[in-house]
């Protein structure tokens, strides 16, 4: 995946949620079997979550037709709006990475 094993903390940040939140989510994934934790060999204390083949596969499958319905949306737009639309996200999204 792109970033690789994360600790609990790492994956709350990256996804803006609580980390409570994060934990019930990755217990569920477990148990289904699309991640496990793992201790970080640099540091027994910590532990991180390693996406396996099959949640892999899951994701990559979620944002193709993520991707796919979004597209069928903007369809409707025009290309102006299209760009202002893209411009809003962006700023958006760099708003919540200084958060």
């Amino acid at each position: 995946m792109k970033f690789g094993d994360m600790t609990i903390g790492e994956l709350s940040q990256k996804m803006y949620l609580a980390c409570s939140t994060t934990t019930d989510l990755i217990d569920r994934m477990e148990k289904s079997e699309l991640v496990e934790r793992v201790k970080d060999p640099s540091d027994r204390r910590v532990v991180r979550i390693h996406l396996l083949p099959e949640g892999e596969r899951i994701i990559q499958e979620v944002i193709a037709k993520r991707q796919e319905y979004v597209s069928e949306l903007l369809e409707a737009f025009s290309e102006e709006e299209a760009i202002v639309f893209n411009q809003s996200l962006t700023k958006l999204q760099q708003q919540m990475k200084r958060k």
